[in-house]
């Protein structure tokens, strides 16, 4: 059985940033929150060959940078906050 929620006080530009995405996906702005709560809330399972694909994407991105244990450290701090 489906459940009916409200959702109050929603800032104007999220509303608007809501109404953008849902147009783009091609879908109600219900049926977007809906969506946005699904892929937050429930992340689905990656197949390997996307996960593998991602990786490769990151470690383009990434070529050139040497992390040193301090930087680690730093954004590890940094996380915690």
């Amino acid at each position: 059985m489906a459940i009916s929620i409200t959702v109050k006080n929603i800032p104007l530009d999220l509303h608007e940033d809501l109404k953008a995405s849902a147009a783009r996906h091609r879908r109600s702005l219900n049926s977007e929150i809906i969506a946005l709560l699904e892929d937050r809330l429930k992340p689905r399972k990656r197949a390997p060959e996307e996960m593998l694909a991602a990786v490769r994407v990151l470690h383009d991105r990434l070529k050139g940078v040497r992390l040193t244990s301090e930087m680690i450290d730093q954004a590890k701090r940094e996380g915690r906050h």
